[in-house]
């Protein structure tokens, strides 16, 4: 059924912006409406309220407003609203998802603005994921390299230590699941590919890479088979999430006992020991039970983990593009920026790394962010997202499919799309 999305999401590379993408910012209007479009829940409610109250002190008259949006088919969503009449104003997009946009016309050329909103004290990786063709369209919103994170007694229970190298890892988690039967000794719901690029990675694999002008997947070669052999071998034998499941509230199984070690962003740390509600299923009284490192690599050392995280640029078609920018300018403020460091999040700017911290997690934070990697850097990877390739891999092969022959049939897909 993802496969739905595909047909919406080739149409972010016709989307016609006539009259809209003028290269600048126009006049305001007074009593204006700015709308921002947040994804998920990682921007805390501290953030938003610093950003709703800073812009109307500063545009007396004016609103903003924040539309919270899910990443479940935010593509779909953005390629319909950034293409007609009612579009948004400021919009954030995953940092895999920013070059279809860009390269489709979708934001506002910022590079004039580039040393107003940050220059170069904006991480470097995204600036690169929101520039096409040398103009700089979609700024760091913030970032976030996976760690682990587990219960400290289990570990100590069952006689296990930190592991150090990917291997130790795995043979930890078979280990936490056999002596807690019916408990993952690593969480892992099939669909979350995320957590299995470290895998590939790790034994020298790829997604794709290029070749000329075009892409070749590699997900079927031995190296990244060799990978996605660990991910089944873990899925099966130290998770007990469902095989089809997404890898949304992380925190519900660490809190309820079942989870006992899960990869996810740092930011997750904050979701399990907030409050208990309905709301946010949050423990804080497991606070000195929640243990936290990098994931470790195949020779020990941090390994290559995928730098989640999101950019943020104004969209072409936005009616009061002076506003957005001077909203886009707050978010990109070190006042709020803070808070995301304060928050677990990596901030968009280099020289606000400290506000991280100096606990055990910004530490794992510090060792795993400086190996990370990010997916393909094609216009057309949010395509392949969209169509659901990876997500339907990984839960055919948490399934107990054959890792061969489901490798080499998505590499055939993905470089359909890629290179259409």
């Amino acid at each position: 059924m993802r496969k739905l999305g595909i047909a919406a999401l080739g149409a972010v590379a016709a989307l016609t912006l006539a009259g809209c993408a003028s290269g600048g910012t126009g006049a305001s209007e007074d009593g204006a409406e700015i709308r921002v479009w947040l994804v998920g829940t990682d921007t805390p409610d501290e953030a938003r309220e610093y950003l709703v109250e800073t812009f109307e002190e500063e545009n007396p008259g004016s609103t903003l407003v924040i539309e919270e949006q899910s990443w479940d088919g935010l593509v779909d969503r953005l390629t319909t609203s950034l293409s007609g009449s009612d579009s948004p104003d400021v919009v954030e997009v995953g940092n895999t998802q920013a070059s279809a946009f860009t390269s489709a016309g979708a934001f506002l050329d910022l590079t004039e603005h580039y040393d107003t909103l940050g220059g170069d004290d904006l991480l470097p990786g995204f600036v690169e994921a929101g520039s096409y063709d040398d103009k700089f369209y979609a700024a760091p919103l913030y970032s976030g390299a996976r760690l682990v994170f587990y219960k400290k007694d289990a570990l100590a229970a069952a006689g296990l230590s930190v592991p150090t190298t990917l291997d130790e890892y795995i043979a930890n988690g078979e280990a936490l699941a056999a002596a807690n039967p019916g408990k993952s000794g690593i969480w892992w719901p099939g669909q979350d590919w995320y957590n299995a690029l470290p895998y590939i990675w790790e034994n020298g694999g790829e997604i794709a890479v290029p070749d000329g002008e075009e892409w070749d997947a590699q997900l079927s070669s031995a190296e990244s088979v060799a990978g996605l052999e660990q991910v089944q071998q873990v899925m099966t034998n130290a998770s007990a999430a469902p095989k089809d499941g997404n890898e949304t509230g992380p925190e519900v199984g660490f809190c309820d006992g079942t989870t006992l070690q899960l990869s996810a962003p740092s930011w997750v740390k904050w979701s399990i020991l907030a409050p208990a509600d309905a709301e946010a299923p949050g423990c804080p009284d497991q606070e000195a039970n929640l243990g936290v490192y990098a994931l470790p690599g195949m020779d020990g050392g941090a390994a290559k983990v995928f730098a989640g995280g999101s950019n943020i640029g104004i969209s072409a078609k936005s009616a009061h593009p002076e506003l957005a920018l001077s909203a886009l300018e707050i978010i990109l403020s070190d006042e709020f920026q803070t808070i995301y460091g304060e928050n677990g999040l990596v901030p968009a700017k280099l020289s606000l790394a400290d506000t991280l911290g100096t606990d055990e997690v910004a530490q794992a934070i510090a060792a795993a962010a400086g190996n990370a990697k990010l997916t393909p850097a094609s216009p057309k990877w949010a395509d392949v997202e969209a169509a659901g390739i990876l997500t339907d891999l990984f839960v055919n092969i948490a399934q107990g499919g054959d890792v061969q022959a489901l490798a080499e049939a998505a590499d055939e897909e993905i470089e359909a799309i890629l290179n259409s």
